[in-house]
């Protein structure tokens, strides 16, 4: 443990649950932080080809999702109102503009998993059609919806381990496809997220453990049936990808509405991290599109901030938070994963600018905030977000990082800083009724 926390002076804070601001002294120009990762821009373009291919098929699936043409994309929102209750009752300073990611809002699953998560089982599925000669790339790919199609899926099953979102996302894009479909969740998961998945016909598998363990156990299932497939949160190349088309189309939005990102006009993001999967492919991203321009955040609650412990460390995977002895207990469920992905870990060693931790009571003061301020609801993980812009200015840290980055009072204010929603959109009535009265 003395070993541990030598390795970093804010880790001896973050071991006793303290909110903290940490700078990542691994952050490198995107030129030489790029150069060596074993994905590119290519990469990104190539998961925006295919889900452009399957839009026809999302279209007749998800009817919802109709007026974007079968593209699942969330909407970017100012929040000026929220800005200033944050400077007003929390003493931050957020010059510039404050915008909202809405990924909580996101068609089918309602979280930033709708965008990893869904596109990995579409993937999976483009795969085995081609494989069968059932599918070429010229194909109006509605034809995936057939009853036809559906009876050669349902022969195959899709696993994956989940706190929440990911299986949901997972769970009702693989029902809608014809698979059978398993969810291994974890003893955080909310019982409203298991409820709905077993709505779509998903086989819920419910564990009196913690995220690591229902992950174990899904892939010895998964592994021992040569015709299940296990969705890997930890390591799959196929969700990080899925989640970094986002940047491209946050770049759309951000022209649309005359925001520009460059030397003078920087980019700040904040955005909630459990595993690391979600947010460690939306920032890579973010880095091959903005480059040097965008700079990004992670925030996690206090009792559980495994990817803050496992790049302070430089340990990765191969350490948890129980180590530096926290509970890895948090009521934010979509960010309780007590050992984060060593893949993810390694790729932002040298493109993640730092990170913010929060302590859950928080999480429900943001949301009751953004909803009386904007008349928006998230759920409290997502809330997280808000973290970044509190703490990033008001601390000495921030102030020196912003020196240090040639982030100059002038830049700042013509800055835009989004905070990354992550979920909420599918809560139910009566549990968001019961979080808006949390710790009053």
């Amino acid at each position: 443990m003395e070993q541990l926390l030598n390795r970093d002076p804010v880790l001896s804070r973050v071991a006793a649950a303290e909110e903290v601001l940490w700078i990542n002294p691994k952050l490198q120009p995107v030129k030489d932080g790029l150069r060596d990762l074993p994905l590119g821009m290519e990469d990104i373009r190539d998961a925006q080809a295919r889900l452009a291919r399957f839009a026809p098929f999302i279209r007749t699936c998800f009817p919802e999702t109709a007026p974007r043409g079968g593209l699942i994309e969330s909407p970017l929102t100012p929040i000026p109102r929220m800005g200033e209750l944050l400077e007003a009752r929390h003493g931050a300073s957020v010059p510039g503009k404050l915008l909202l990611k809405q990924d909580s809002h996101l068609a089918i699953a309602g979280s930033v998993k709708a965008r990893g998560g869904i596109y990995e089982v579409l993937k999976h599925t483009e795969e085995l059609a081609m494989e069968a000669g059932l599918l070429t790339e010229q194909d109006d790919y509605s034809k995936l919806a057939t009853p036809e199609m559906r009876e050669f899926f349902s022969k195959y099953t899709v696993q994956v381990g989940s706190t929440g979102n990911l299986g949901l996302s997972i769970g009702i894009a693989s029902a809608a496809v014809g698979y059978k479909v398993i969810v291994h969740m974890s003893v955080d998961a909310k019982q409203w997220k298991k409820d709905l998945l077993r709505s779509h016909g998903v086989q819920v598998i419910e564990y009196e453990a913690d995220y690591g363990e229902a992950v174990k156990q899904g892939r010895a299932q998964s592994d021992a049936d040569p015709m299940s497939y296990f969705v890997d949160d930890e390591n799959s190349k196929n969700l990080f990808l899925g989640y970094a088309v986002a940047a491209l189309r946050l770049q759309e939005q951000l022209a649309e509405q005359g925001i520009a990102v460059d030397d003078n006009h920087p980019l700040l993001v904040t955005i909630p991290c459990g595993v690391g999967g979600a947010p460690g492919g939306v920032t890579f991203g973010l880095k091959q599109v903005f480059g040097d321009n965008v700079h990004v955040f992670f925030s996690e609650p206090v009792q559980c901030p495994s990817m803050l412990v496992g790049m302070a460390t430089g340990l990765h995977s191969k350490v948890c938070v129980q180590d530096v002895g926290l509970t890895g207990m948090t009521e934010a469920d979509g960010l309780a994963c007590a050992r984060p992905s060593g893949f993810v870990g390694g790729v932002m060693e040298p493109l993640l600018a730092g990170e913010v931790t929060v302590e859950d009571r928080k999480l429900y003061v943001f949301m009751r905030e953004l909803l009386e301020s904007q008349d928006i609801f998230l759920e409290p993980s997502a809330c997280a977000a808000f973290q970044g812009p509190v703490e990033l200015l008001k601390q000495p840290e921030g102030k020196a990082w912003c020196e240090t980055a040639g982030l100059t009072a002038e830049k700042l204010a013509n800055s835009a800083h989004i905070a990354w929603a992550t979920g909420g959109a599918l809560v139910p009535a009566d549990i968001r009724a019961a979080y808006e009265k949390m710790y009053l």
